[in-house]
């Protein structure tokens, strides 16, 4: 049987199938520089996606600081063609209206907290969104997993130490479907966006 996908963690487990990202996280994004670019753009060749880059509205980082250097990961995305895995805290709007300027292979909102109006215009898109432990935590994120497709969904641990086959149950359960139903799913999301060379 092949193993769960976890597309976000911090935690790799060798039971679990995850993804190689490189990126500038917007929590550094003040002290990114360009040879810090550069090298986010040379280790990308190598990598699965450009990850986690996004904008965080909540953090210290100054917000034109965070824009520069996440359009600039979006142009390096863009280059080499490769998935976005984004980080986005209280920054939706301006999240999508950088992504209408880039062309890029795939979007994937991780440890979506948003409602389910963001939800609907992320996936008009056709951007997915990554569920975790989070997600229990807020009515309007369970009213937004509920709101979307199945072809839409991942899930991830994130920084968590639950287990993903657990964070896999709790999901299904929100939606009304099996946890092994819902690993079907998005192991057909990730061979769509990962195993299409």
């Amino acid at each position: 049987m092949a193993l769960p996908i976890n597309i976000h963690t911090h935690r790799t487990s060798a039971t679990e199938t995850t993804i190689r990202t490189v990126g500038i996280h917007p929590y550094d994004a003040a002290s990114a520089t360009q040879a810090m670019l550069a090298k986010v753009e040379q280790d990308a060749t190598e990598a699965d996606a450009i990850g986690e880059i996004g904008l965080d509205f909540a953090c210290d980082a100054p917000r034109e600081k965070q824009m520069e250097v996440f359009c600039a990961q979006l142009g390096i995305a863009e280059r080499l063609q490769k998935p976005v895995v984004l980080h986005c805290v209280r920054s939706f709007e301006p999240i999508m209206e950088a992504l209408g300027r880039v062309n890029v292979p795939a979007v994937i909102f991780h440890g979506f907290i948003g409602s389910p109006e963001q939800a609907a215009r992320a996936v008009e898109r056709g951007y997915f969104l990554s569920f975790g432990e989070r997600t229990q935590r807020s009515p309007k994120s369970v009213e937004a997993l509920r709101s979307i497709t199945l072809d839409r969904i991942f899930v991830e641990t994130d920084e968590s130490t639950m287990a993903i086959e657990q964070i896999y149950t709790e999901i299904a359960q929100l939606i009304g479907i099996t946890a092994m139903e819902l690993m079907c799913r998005t192991r057909e999301n990730f061979e769509r966006i990962f195993r299409t060379k």
